[in-house]
């Protein structure tokens, strides 16, 4: 239909929606065309499914509902790279509560799921390798990768692992720069195809929330680490000569406010920066393919995907609602807890896996001790050189009320873990006392999430729950619908209803924008656990 044929365009005597309701209705029918006409005389509004021609020279078409898929809103190019359906993520939540069940589910699904490697042992993360591998085969899923600055040999073995067994997608976490192994495993199977184009066998999606990490894995592989990995014989002279016609992640991960680790950045303010830190680089590097900007951290209702999408996004990522979800690797009771908790009910505590550096992580305080235990440990540990000069009566109160054993008896079964898994931390806390104190109050920072993981009855007061106050919102928006009882929440569902949510919202505001009196509570779509996908 020409421009000129829209001009004349008015609406049928049979076709105008007359109730609020019923607009609600249409603008919820993703299928559904709607045409926007405005009478001159009166600037009355008028909504109708269908028009005709008409010599009617008081009514003006103002706009246009096109139907939408909602696999839409994000990009096209993001969707192609990764061979999705859909532009949406579940993220990597550590010690496999992001679970092999949850990543073959969103997998099979068509969209994308990193399994929760961060914080267990290769060998259990060999054997969810494996099971995924059979399960999905060529479809796509991922795997965490997170930098262990106490621990190196383990994030070594790690990038080891994914390479031998063909890992191509990884969500890189918590790094505040570059090293080689996340190097390593960019820059493995580097080549050009059939026309020259520069093609990276492995993808890194980099989670970050600082402007200086992004802007390092936004350019191309330190020089420096490239030659040394050169010289060692882990990458070939092809794949260092064509490591600088990439950038390190082709896909940047914004990730504000959420659950875990996290520097509490607003999205609105980090989400449009990184776009612009994209266009910068872009620029600066010529590269073939477009870096992509995805948006993490709150994103748990329809508003917050619209908003990302509106602000740039390339893709959506969730993480506390999927822990939530049946399919997470957690306990019912934590997503009993889960279900209950509201936005504010979360609080900063100190993180197993950075103790020593003062990081802290985003968890649940609601019906629990951690957040309060966690910090007291953090607090003993600054103003103390060793165990032994530990104040007796704080010494008494940990014991008691938090390890539930004697320090001593604690650190038997660290200097037994860390036989196994890391024998280099029992030299170092051979020659290092407060080294070795950090390592027995990392004992309750790493068995605290074991537990809530498990459901250990006895330790329910230390539970440690990775939630942000998304996860409040998603149950506000979720309340007193079949979404709200956390048996109906599977991880599939919830991101289509996400999805759809966000779409009849993109299509409420275009019509708000022509004139049109409507609000969120005339929509007749809500979450709904028995929701049909397209």
């Amino acid at each position: 239909m020409s421009i000129t044929n829209l001009v004349n365009l008015g609406p049928t005597s049979t076709s105008i929606i007359n109730s609020v309701k019923d607009l609600g209705k249409a603008i919820s029918d993703l299928s559904q065309t709607l045409f926007v006409f405005k009478n001159s005389e009166d600037d009355s509004i008028v909504v109708s499914t269908e028009a005709e021609q008409s010599t009617n020279s008081n009514k003006s078409l103002e706009t246009i509902v096109s139907p939408v898929e909602y696999q839409n809103l994000g990009s096209k190019a993001f969707m192609k790279a990764h061979n999705l359906k859909y532009p949406y993520v579940a993220g990597a939540m550590a010690n496999g509560i992001a679970s092999s069940d949850l990543t073959i589910a969103m997998g099979k699904a068509g969209m994308l799921c990193f399994f929760g490697a961060g914080g267990l042992h290769p060998r259990r993360v060999h054997e969810e390798l494996l099971k995924i591998k059979k399960e999905l085969g060529s479809t796509s899923f991922g795997f965490n990768l997170l930098h262990n600055p106490h621990e190196p040999s383990i994030e070594e073995k790690t990038v080891e692992m994914y390479i031998e067994h063909g890992i191509t997608k990884v969500s890189a976490a918590a790094y505040l720069g570059l090293n080689s192994y996340i190097v390593h495993y960019r820059l493995n199977g580097l080549k050009r195809d059939a026309n020259g184009k520069v093609v990276a066998k492995n993808s890194i999606f980099a989670k970050l929330s600082r402007s200086e990490t992004a802007r390092k894995f936004m350019a191309p592989a330190p020089k420096k680490i490239v030659d040394q990995l050169l010289k060692e014989g882990k990458i070939t002279a092809q794949e260092a000569e064509l490591s600088q016609f990439i950038p390190m992640a082709q896909d940047i991960t914004a990730e504000a406010d959420s659950g875990g680790h996290t520097d509490n950045r607003p999205l609105v303010s980090l989400l449009p920066t990184f776009v612009n830190l994209k266009n910068q680089a872009m620029e600066e590097y010529k590269f073939d393919e477009e870096i992509r900007v995805g948006a993490a951290g709150g994103i748990s209702t329809p508003q917050s995907v619209l908003a990302a999408f509106a602000m740039g996004a390339s893709y959506v990522v969730t993480g506390s609602v999927n822990q939530a979800a049946i399919e997470s690797g957690t306990s019912d009771y934590v997503r009993e807890l889960l279900s209950k908790m509201e936005p504010h009910d979360v609080a900063m505590a100190a993180a197993a896996d950075m103790f020593e550096m003062g990081v802290k992580l985003q968890v649940l305080k609601k019906g629990c001790m951690f957040p309060m235990r966690a910090n007291k440990l953090y607090q003993i540990y600054q103003s103390c050189d060793s165990i032994e000069t530990i104040p007796q009566k704080d010494k008494l109160q940990i014991e008691k009320q938090i390890f539930h054993k004697t320090l001593e008896e604690i650190w038997e079964d660290t200097a037994k873990f860390f036989q196994d898994r890391d024998p280099s931390q029992l030299v170092k806390a051979a020659k290092n006392p407060k080294h070795k104190m950090a390592l027995v109050f990392r004992w309750y920072l790493g068995k605290s999430s074991l537990w809530a993981i498990s459901g250990d009855e006895s330790r329910k007061m230390d539970y440690q729950i990775w939630a942000g106050p998304a996860m409040g919102a998603f149950n506000e928006w979720t309340k007193d619908s079949s979404l709200a009882d956390p048996k109906n929440r599977k991880a599939v569902v919830i991101a289509h209803n996400l999805l759809k949510g966000a779409a009849v919202l993109s299509r409420m505001n275009q019509l708000k924008v022509a004139g049109v009196n409507i609000s969120e509570q005339d929509l007749s779509f809500g979450p709904d656990a028995n929701m049909k996908v397209n």
